[in-house]
């Protein structure tokens, strides 16, 4: 499973570094950070990678929170909060608050884009 993220985002990758202390070995870590390589991969923009998490696996990409549910589904530690954020009113309140912050994230870190 291949995690894109934002390593020059600060807020990311302090989450993304407390996420790789677990050293689960199924997990990639792949900076998006002008990586050219992720975009193919994702078949992405910059843009649509810079403004959420993305997780591929299997072939498919999963975006924001889905991308979040399945790391934590994949990090025992963090099983919890994949059972939590998978009910239904649950997951519709955590898509939103979601949503809004990664606005704001993307926002502040636009400026990384050609």
């Amino acid at each position: 499973m291949k995690v894109f993220f934002n390593n020059s985002c600060k807020i990311c990758k302090a989450e993304i570094n407390i996420y790789k202390k677990e050293n689960i070995e199924n997990l990639n870590w792949i900076d998006i950070t002008k990586n050219k390589n992720a975009e193919l991969e994702t078949k992405k923009t910059d843009k649509e990678l810079l403004r959420r998490l993305h997780v591929e696996q299997d072939g498919k990409i999963y975006v924001g929170i889905d991308a979040f549910l399945l790391i934590w589904k994949n990090i025992p530690k963090y099983k919890f909060l994949y059972k939590f954020f998978k009910l239904p009113v649950i997951y519709q309140l955590f898509y939103i608050g979601y949503e809004i912050i990664a606005f704001f994230l993307y926002l502040k870190n636009k400026h990384q884009l050609n």
